[in-house]
């Protein structure tokens, strides 16, 4: 994979969510990255109150305008929070920004633990539908994952099967992609399942449950898979790396500073341990 890279997302001034963590991982792994912002927000939307909210579609098809001049176009798309108004944008103009043979990675950041973030709708899912079906790996957590498939989300726990189910209707609708499902809740464990492109054998990688709940981690986990697999990881290598680097960070927090776990994870102990492996996989 080529490293020039797009990352289309929202722009929360505080915490570590977002391109506010995307942006330095994809930068320090030199993958070239370009940011479209779809948003700007005070903060993210969960637990500060009445956050900002400013939507930059306009601004949005100008930037992309001037970038066909150029001409700009990308060999990898991260693309994650979009808002209503950016993501008919994404749909509409997402043929310009990508190179041929382009690499999609779509992380629907529409929902979880049984509901849609604030300002989202079930309008909005089927917008992030339609952007699915152009996505060659899609990272959605339960939540996600019963929305795409017009399921009732739920917030209880589910079983492993209820899990791989999710996962193989996922694929009935998106036979192309490769999808990771995040985020299943195994009692003392946390699972991610995978299935790769044009496959059905799903497999699955397990870390110890942390205790907390860190806003952004499947913002940061995105960028990662992103980046391993830009480096040529195979899917299942990056995904269990990327679940060791969030599980590592997490610990390195907790005994530190139990911080405001709003302001998302801070991940930075582990930065140099993420360049040392793709500093290795180069010299191979």
């Amino acid at each position: 994979m080529e490293l020039n890279t797009l990352i289309v997302e929202d722009l929360s001034c505080a915490g570590q969510v977002s391109l506010t963590s995307a942006l330095p991982i994809l930068g320090a792994a030199g993958c070239q990255p370009t940011i479209l912002p779809t948003t700007l927000l005070s903060t993210h939307t969960g637990g500060f109150g009445n956050n900002t909210y400013l939507d930059l579609s306009n601004e949005m098809v100008k930037i992309i305008h001037h970038w066909q001049t150029i001409p700009l176009t990308f060999s990898n798309i991260l693309l994650g929070y979009l808002g209503k108004q950016p993501a008919k944008i994404i749909l509409n103009y997402l043929p310009l920004l990508s190179a041929k043979n382009s690499f999609i990675l779509l992380d629907p950041a529409m929902a979880d633990n049984g509901q849609l973030y604030r300002g989202f709708d079930l309008d909005y899912v089927s917008q992030i539908k339609k952007i699915a079906s152009h996505a060659d790996l899609l990272t959605p957590n339960v939540t996600e994952a019963e929305l795409l498939l017009g399921q009732a989300p739920t917030n209880s726990s589910i079983t492993l099967a209820t899990a791989q189910a999710l996962l193989s209707g996922l694929k009935n609708i998106f036979p192309a992609a490769a999808i990771v499902l995040t985020g299943v809740k195994l009692k003392n464990q946390i699972a991610v399942l995978g299935i790769e492109n044009f496959s059905r054998e799903i497999w699955q990688v397990t870390v110890t449950k942390k205790q907390g709940d860190f806003f952004g981690t499947g913002d940061v986990f995105a960028s990662l898979l992103l980046t391993y697999l830009i480096h040529h990881y195979d899917l299942l290598t990056a995904v269990k790396l990327s679940m060791n680097f969030i599980s590592k960070s997490i610990s390195a927090v907790k005994a530190k500073n139990p911080s405001d776990q709003r302001f998302g994870l801070d991940y930075s102990s582990q930065l140099p341990v993420l360049l040392k492996q793709l500093e290795f996989e180069r010299g191979k």
